[in-house]
């Protein structure tokens, strides 16, 4: 632990200040860290925040479900969000780090919504004006909450796309037979997978978006999405629910010859590591950390998991080493009680269409 603190304290010392969005200034320094969570119930004291500061990350990056909104009455939604911005060990948070986010459902408004929440635009601005969006960022010129922000680290540069996957998604399909449901699901199952391959999960729009975002440079990547991508079926909400959006960002990553991306999500109250295989692109890594405040009873079945699950509240942590000989990302789950739960290093020719 001392040579691991040390480490961190190094990296504050060296690391420059740097603002919510656009590209800054290079750092001295070879890696840079993120902190990463979701599920944060706003009546819960969230001690976890002061468990994360302790580690000194560059970033908090939160994964959404950040408050229980689930309202149709945006005062309500208004005062959760000032709630968990008043307690202390937020305070904490913010005070030592900064803070990127996106949403998931129970933040943006109502469980399992989707495009048809009718108070998504009233949302979006709680959302944005909590927090602190710059008021030039491009997230006020366009519809949802998707944008991207660029870390320097010496002469590299972490590029950090925040996906919105509530603005423009389509209605999920309902599991309307659970006595047949396959045997590996020991529970009732909620929604079934799409058939029709025009449903979506990003929208045209979004989708377009990301595409030019995959051909910009960029030496590591870190996709950020409410729901989780690298799992398989689970009868769940997960990209797996639209397996066609699941092969497009498959086929984009392999036009764009995106390089050393990986994902971050939340939602389901546990945290795992899920490993994505395809013959069309490198291996695709999804860090779920999901239990800020919240815990789930069980897992489900994941055939993709390599890492988890843990049951316990924690938080994710990410530290990407960016030069010297074998540059990777290194993902941590730190629980509630300070105990490192899990430690999965990536090397970066792991996840690289070339040989490195």
């Amino acid at each position: 632990m001392f040579i691991k603190h040390t480490r961190q304290l190094l990296t504050l010392f060296f690391l420059t200040s740097q603002c919510s969005s656009g590209e800054s200034e290079p750092s001295p320094v070879n890696s840079f860290t993120i902190a990463f969570g979701s599920c944060a119930n706003q009546g819960h004291p969230l001690p976890i925040f002061d468990e994360v500061v302790k580690h000194q990350p560059d970033v908090f990056l939160f994964l959404g479900d950040n408050i229980y909104g689930d309202t149709m009455d945006m005062d309500v939604l208004r005062n959760k969000y000032q709630r968990l911005g008043s307690k202390p060990s937020y305070q904490n948070l913010k005070k030592h780090t900064d803070i990127l986010a996106i949403w998931d459902d129970h933040d943006y408004g109502q469980n399992d919504a989707g495009k048809h929440y009718p108070h998504k635009k009233a949302s979006k601005k709680i959302f944005l004006e909590f927090f602190e969006e710059p008021k030039d960022s491009e997230r006020y010129q366009h519809e949802g909450i998707y944008h991207s922000v660029y870390r320097r680290v010496g002469e590299k540069t972490i590029q950090i796309i925040l996906l919105d996957g509530r603005t423009f998604r389509d209605d999920l399909i309902k599991w309307t037979d659970q006595i047949n449901r396959p045997n590996r699901f020991f529970y009732h199952l909620d929604y079934a997978p799409h058939t029709n391959q025009t449903a979506t999960l990003l929208g045209e729009k979004q989708w377009a978006w990301l595409e030019d975002e995959l051909s910009k440079p960029a030496d590591c990547r870190i996709l950020a999405s409410g729901t989780q991508f690298g799992i398989d079926y689970n009868g769940y909400e997960a990209w797996a629910n639209f397996p066609h959006e699941q092969e497009r960002l498959i086929q984009l990553i392999n036009k764009t010859q995106a390089n050393h991306l990986v994902a971050l999500s939340g939602d389901v109250h546990y945290a795992e590591i899920s490993k994505f295989e395809h013959s069309d692109c490198y291996p695709l890594f999804d860090i779920t950390a999901s239990g800020l405040s919240q815990t789930w009873k069980f897992a489900t079945p994941n055939r993709n998991r390599i890492e988890g699950p843990i049951m316990d509240n924690h938080f994710g942590l990410l530290t990407i080493t960016l030069s010297g000989s074998r540059p990777n990302l290194m993902a941590e789950i730190w629980d509630i009680r300070g105990n490192q739960r899990v430690e999965y290093t990536i090397p970066f020719h792991e996840i690289s269409f070339s040989k490195e």
